[in-house]
């Protein structure tokens, strides 16, 4: 199954919202849409496109009902997301939605996309967790590339679960929890080797964790905000 959502906010008035497939959005304030999923996404072989644009001078918060599940179908185990922001001058989007748990067999790739004017606010937050309760096997793959006007902001890419460098049947890390913030000027941090934020070159900073399993803490104890 394809899925196509897009959202488009604009100083004013409520955000517009445009989908066809297995999500969707909703209302839930003057600035804020929640995701809400209409079918079983993403199934292995169905790919998400999900579009996100805060006109210029426009407010928009993004949060989910629920988590997402990643499933393998019958006839492959990879399904695809990919997420395209674009945010104004004087704009500013804060985007924290629910996890993606990625069930043990399937394989889930995110890609995102990022331009975000110089003058504008963002918080793009995504969290991730490899099996279910008792289950095994699984990846992830997130390909993150931002652009700050014409300037490359970042360029990143990480693995997780089955068959990737880092996989290890008894220490590798299942869980992400990351997040891009812009702009912010603090400091670099570590809280471990495994819970860092650096800041970026060009501004802002990224945030990111890995661990065997999602923390309930809230992100402004991370060390994140």
């Amino acid at each position: 199954m394809r899925t196509e959502l897009s959202i488009v906010a604009e100083p004013g008035r409520l955000p517009r919202i445009d989908a066809v497939g297995g999500l969707a959005g909703r209302h839930t304030g003057a600035d804020t849409v929640h995701l809400i999923g209409t079918a079983a996404t993403p199934l292995g072989g169905d790919e998400l496109d999900i579009r996100i644009v805060v006109r210029p001078g426009a407010r928009l918060v993004v949060r989910s009902v629920a988590a997402t599940i990643a499933l393998p179908s019958t006839r492959t185990p990879l399904s695809v997301a990919h997420w395209r922001f674009e945010v104004g001058a004087g704009a500013e989007l804060d985007f924290d939605p629910e996890p993606t748990i990625v069930a043990g067999g399937a394989q889930h790739h995110t890609v995102t996309t990022v331009h975000v004017a110089p003058d504008a606010r963002l918080r793009l937050r995504e969290r991730v967790q490899l099996g279910r309760s008792g289950e095994d096997g699984g990846g992830w793959r997130g390909d993150l590339c931002a652009d700050l006007g014409e300037i490359p902001l970042l360029r990143h890419r990480l693995a997780l679960g089955a068959a990737t460098a880092t996989d290890d049947r008894l220490s590798a890390r299942r869980a992400l929890d990351s997040e891009l913030v812009y702009p912010d000027d603090r400091p670099a941090w570590a809280g471990s080797l495994d819970d860092v934020r650096l800041p970026l070159a060009a501004g802002g900073s990224l945030a990111t964790r890995t661990s065997a399993r999602l923390h309930a803490t809230a992100p402004e104890l991370l060390g994140v905000r």
